[in-house]
């Protein structure tokens, strides 16, 4: 269809339009809000518990098997294993793009085929997990002042479990809600040993008496007549109180029950860990959302249920419940800087076309783009499947300004059309027609340009496509807008040719003979380009940055881990922990004990909460003053390593992934065989990273890096056990009772699975002192101590034992100070640590070191990233040749792409340097990263900077086509596209320039893009008015010397040699 049959059809058009608003609409309202893109997700955890089991232990039993079977999965990337205190865990990575949902079924096969567990060993449990899952919202749980009653936290556990999590799972939007802090129920029997010793009964005999009994077996059926009767022995207790009535021997005619040997109660399990919200002890609840839901209304459906569910639920039980942290604030705040800078850039670019066109009509016909191209970014999110977030609608708000692109090119041209004497339906047909070509090559590049980046696929790519599709849907939006919307608005609205000159002709003619200058003479134009060149490469080499991963989206929160050393107990951290609760209450604003006195030393605090368990102490707080929050981070971690003992690490909130230490996190892998090796070496390079980076935030997994976890090995005297008539499995299982518990059974109280287990009368206070003068009954009918049967030995041994793709590993977390880039980190932590112990001998054979996390993400992503870099090159390339029809014309074009590259690195440095002066003047100091967002800057600009010479070099070529010279040529086309080039660029960058300059919530992911672009866009419209038209006069002129030379090569290579074999062939024939 051509334009003219388009603007015939106005009424259809006008429809088409609106229907496409109004469904554009819906969608906006339709796609999901949330802080960052969803990642795709691709881990899988396996967590298998075995209550009381030893580190040593789960990774003998448990995960050696278990990995053995695993290892072989296809498509698997790494496995991390985890052996520690009574659980087992393992990661298990995949690439991006794997189906998860096949490798949860593939990885629940696997270990379908582990032949066996111990006898207490709960059923693995899958789950799956990504970046982009973390909770969003936290609850506290916590007695409520004016109950009254004497509420055991830790047995609340089960009721939230029951009661609580499944209302809360049931909104919509929300996948998990976890528990933190409390306890499972446990029934304990604890037996005097002593007194089941004097009956000749040991702690295996009270377990099978006890399995024995605790069975309900199904009879089948029985005819009455026309019933029917189904028949079963009821075995099972009923209560804990049933228990103490067991028989657990008889002999003679004389009956021991259990309520002879000991007692019977519903208790707990041994708490491992305590919570604490503002220093009172709490339980929490955490609450994930389902991938794709919109954060803010699933926040805001929870809300009332959670209020609904404290007032029929909690208060009759004595509790309370209250939001405690919450993540979709921030990202309320971050969506909404988004919005507000995207609405003032509009209104910026909108003055500034009325500035130019000095005419409302015609401002309107071109800022009509902008809404329609917003609407059609939303359409364009929702049909791809993706949500609103502050990089999808920074996306939509760097396309602001090259929406009008399109429509300024257009409305000029038929406004030129329209000067030349022509109707305003013809000008409208005639100036569309002539810049469609250059109009859709522009598109084409921009939209080539983005295709390529879409084949990243890992976390980056996967942040990356959200911008891609909110532009490119713009992007396609305008073309169609200026192709159809624009003309049939200028046919109408523009009304017929006045006489008067265009607005700020005069000027714009000024301008161009400034311009032009520079073409008039051969010097100047060679300087100018070598000058530019010159300038370009300067600014690449000097100002280019060493490169960071991903932007951290730092939100006002500070996390604080102290590490114990090894052999800690939690009593003994309970104790840590009232010191730091009793200094962080006075500076708590609000709470009871404030003292704005001591605001000097430490900065107040809205919050605090506290995890902690026997290995360390883990502190989540927000400070009242955003600002604060550095000066938090540091007298928290000063306070926390205080300690005597201590090693304390502090890091700032991130919205973006922080597996493996975070975007900024160096990790060092030191695996081998021998723990006490690969300990030593981790010491070693710790220090060394201590004295690397003084200010480094630097943890390690396992927390301690030391074998000093006290250990106490029962090793028996098997002769002596052989002579009594024990076995090992019974005299383990005694041993194990008479420490810490053993597990018996299970029964089934109120609907729950409760698991039963076995204490000797010391119950939980057992001191390992004690343990060797216990009792054992013997099948020879002897009573023996413990130290009659086995020999007790002290030694040490690790807390946690970690394992990465079978190997045991320690790793070093290393975050490097702000001041040293990522990169530049990496190749400190290589050159300084790695080599040098390697060159000092410090690393034994059977021991690697490695570097991973980050950096390893950083190099992966750049090498994607200047691949498909190429790819856009090419394409764009190709494109034009399209275009243009020519093989050689779309070089000029493409030859600015690097001095526009160039300038978006200085842009970059200037914003930079203007951090650094307003922190001179105590406004706050900007520092933005050159981290893998920002370098997407590029490949935006490369779509960007070719449009203004695609105009340039079409009108010059079209009037040397027309007869003219080249200086008059090029001139002709500087002084015709000169306007819509200001217009554009002037749009563009001040539609930009409030993303970059207004600070605000999220503002760091994707204010170094803006950066680069606003000073790419800048650099480009420098060059295409100066370099590009003394390159072009400069390569035309010399087009027919080119030619001629070629023709005296070619004479003398090809038409000479033949014209000689001719004449000496001639007296032959």
């Amino acid at each position: 269809m051509s334009f003219e049959s388009i603007l015939r059809h106005t009424t259809l058009l006008a429809v088409s339009v609106l229907a496409l608003c109004v469904l554009g609409l819906l969608a906006a309202f339709s796609v999901p809000v949330q802080m960052i893109p969803d990642v795709a997700t691709r881990t899988v955890m396996v967590e298998t518990q075995w209550p009381g089991a030893t580190p040593q232990d789960v990774e003998q039993e448990i995960l050696i098997e278990q990995e053995q079977y695993l290892r072989t999965l296809p498509n698997l990337q790494r496995i991390i294993s985890t052996a520690s205190t009574g659980q087992a865990s393992i990661r298990l990575d995949f690439p991006f793009g794997a189906d998860v949902n096949e490798a949860l079924l593939r990885t629940s096969n696997a270990l379908s085929q582990v032949s066996d567990y111990p006898e207490n060993v709960d059923q693995p449990a899958l789950t799956t997990t990504s970046s982009s899952e973390e909770p969003f919202m936290y609850f506290a749980i916590t007695p409520r002042p004016d109950s009254g009653m004497d509420l055991d936290l830790a047995m609340v556990r089960d009721f939230l479990d029951d009661e609580v999590r499944p209302r809360i799972e049931r909104i919509p939007g929300v996948s998990l809600v976890g528990i933190m802090g409390g306890a499972e129920r446990q029934v304990r029997i604890e037996v005097d040993p002593e007194r089941l010793a004097q009956r000749g009964l040991d702690m295996s005999d009270v377990r099978d008496a006890l399995r024995a009994r605790n069975l309900d077996t199904s009879g089948g059926d029985l005819d009455m007549g026309k019933r029917r009767m189904l028949v079963r022995t009821v075995g099972r207790f009923a209560g804990a109180a049933e228990i103490t009535s067991l028989i657990v021997a008889e002999e003679n005619g004389t009956i021991t029950r259990l309520s002879e040997l000991g007692n019977v109660q519903l208790d707990h399990y041994e708490q491992q860990e305590l919570t604490f919200v503002n220093g009172e002890p709490a339980l929490f609840l955490s609450v994930r959302r389902e991938t794709g839901a919109n954060v803010i209304q699933t926040k805001y459906a929870v809300l009332p249920e959670v209020e609904a569910i404290g007032r029929e639920v909690l208060a009759p039980e004595g509790l309370q419940i209250s939001l405690f942290s919450e993540d979709a604030r921030y990202v309320e705040q971050s969506v909404a800087s988004v919005w507000r800078a995207l609405g003032m850039g509009a209104l910026l670019a909108s003055l500034v076309l009325y500035i130019f066109l000095r005419s409302i009509r015609t401002t309107a016909i071109g800022v009509i783009a902008i809404p329609l191209c917003t609407i059609a970014a939303f359409a364009g999110l929702l049909l791809a499947g993706r949500t609103l977030n502050v990089i999808s609608l920074a996306g939509i708000a760097f396309a602001l300004g090259m929406t009008v692109d399109n429509a300024v090119v257009v409305l000029e041209s038929i406004d030129q059309e329209r000067r030349r004497g022509l109707k305003p339906f013809d000008a409208a047909v005639e100036g569309t027609w002539r810049v469609w070509r250059a109009v859709l090559a522009c598109t084409a590049t921009t939209i080539i340009v983005f295709l390529p980046i879409l084949l990243v696929d890992d976390e980056a790519g996967q942040l990356f496509s959200d911008i891609v599709i909110a532009f490119a849907a713009s992007i396609i939006a305008s073309l169609l807008v200026a192709a159809s919307v624009v003309p049939a608005l200028a046919a109408r609205l523009m009304g017929p040719h006045e006489d008067e000159p265009p607005a700020g002709g005069g000027y714009f003619d000024r301008v161009a003979q400034r311009l032009n200058w520079f073409i008039k003479s051969r010097m100047r134009r060679l300087l100018v380009i070598a000058g530019t060149v010159a300038g370009a490469v300067l600014a690449l080499i000097l100002l280019t940055p060493p490169a960071e991963y991903l932007p951290e989206g730092e939100e006002a929160r500070v996390f604080a881990n102290m590490v114990a050393p090894p052999g800690y107990s939690l009593s003994e951290m309970e104790g840590v922990t009232k010191d730091l609760i009793a200094d962080l209450r006075p500076h708590r604003r609000g709470g009871a004990s404030y003292d704005a006195q001591q605001t000097a030393n430490f900065p107040d605090i809205e919050m605090f909460s506290m995890f902690v368990d026997a290995q360390g102490i883990t502190v989540v707080t927000d400070p009242s003053d955003p600002s604060q929050i550095e000066p938090l981070r540091r007298a928290l971690e000063k306070r926390m390593t205080a300690v005597p003992g201590m090693r304390a690490s502090t890091a700032r909130g991130s919205v973006i992934s922080a597996e493996d230490g975070g975007t900024r996190s160096i990790n060092i892998e030191i695996s081998g065989n021998d723990l006490q090796q690969i300990y030593r070496v981790a010491e070693l390079a710790f220090a060394r990273a201590e004295h690397l980076f003084p200010d480094a935030q630097i943890s390690s997994e396992p927390g301690s890096l030391t074998l000093d976890q006290p250990l106490l090995e029962l090793r028996p005297r098997w002769d002596r056990i052989a002579e009594v008539g024990l076995d090992s499995s019974r005299f383990g299982y005694s041993v194990a009772a008479l420490s810490d518990g053993a597990f018996v059974d299970r029964m089934i109280l109120d609907d729950r699975q409760v698991d039963i287990y076995l204490f000797s009368s010391a119950g939980m206070a057992q001191r390992p002192e004690d343990l060797q003068h216990l009792a054992i009954a013997t099948p020879s009918g002897a009573v023996l101590p413990v130290s009659a049967l086995a020999d007790l030995h002290e030694t040490v041994d690790t807390d946690s034992i970690r394992r990465v793709n079978g190997r045991r590993t320690v790793t070093l977390y290393i975050v490097p100070p702000r001041s040293v880039p990522l990169e530049a980190g990496v190749e400190q932590v290589r050159r300084q640590i790695l080599d040098e112990m390697s060159m000092a001998g410090e690393v034994p054979d059977g021991v690697s070191l490695d570097i991973t996390g980050a950096a390893d993400q950083l190099d992966s992503t750049r090498q994607s990233l200047f691949s498909n870099f190429l790819i856009a090159i090419v394409l764009s390339y190709l494109a034009l040749v399209a275009t243009f029809r020519h093989w050689g014309h779309p070089l000029l074009v493409m030859i600015t792409v690097p001095l526009g590259a160039a300038g978006g690195m200085l842009g970059l440095a200037l914003l930079n340097g203007s951090g650094a002066l307003l922190d001179l003047f105590g406004l706050g100091r900007i520092d933005q990263p050159f981290d893998m967002i920002t370098l997407l800057g590029f490949l935006v600009l490369l779509s960007a900077v070719v449009n203004n010479p695609i105009l340039i070099v079409m009108e010059a070529y079209h009037g040397l086509g027309e007869g003219a010279s080249p200086a008059s040529a090029v001139e002709h086309a500087v002084r015709t596209r000169l306007r819509p080039i200001l217009m554009s660029t002037c749009t563009t960058v001040i539609g930009l320039l409030p993303l970059v300059a207004i600070p605000g919530a999220g503002t760091e992911l994707y204010r170094g893009l803006g950066a680069v672009m606003l000073g790419g866009m800048l650099t480009s419209m420098v060059v295409t008015l100066t370099f590009l038209p003394c390159l072009l006069v400069t390569v035309i002129e010399s087009m027919p010397v080119v030619s001629e030379k070629s023709r005296s090569l070619l004479e003398a290579l090809v038409t000479r040699p033949l014209a000689w074999l001719r004449r000496h062939r001639a007296p032959s024939a």
